[in-house]
């Protein structure tokens, strides 16, 4: 039960950084994009452990 929550939880974060990364992949914000970028990897590295 805990391992299904985490892989939700981790598909959460990667989709939520994805949608960030889509939306407001714009260069003048690089920052939002840094954001969405370490969301999908901690998402990714959450998935794996």
């Amino acid at each position: 039960m805990l391992r299904l929550l985490k892989k939700t939880i981790a598909v959460c974060l990667i989709g939520l950084g994805l949608g960030i990364l889509l939306v407001l992949l714009l260069p003048l914000s690089g920052w939002l994009f840094l954001i969405g970028v370490i969301v999908v990897a901690v998402g990714l590295m959450w998935l794996c452990c």
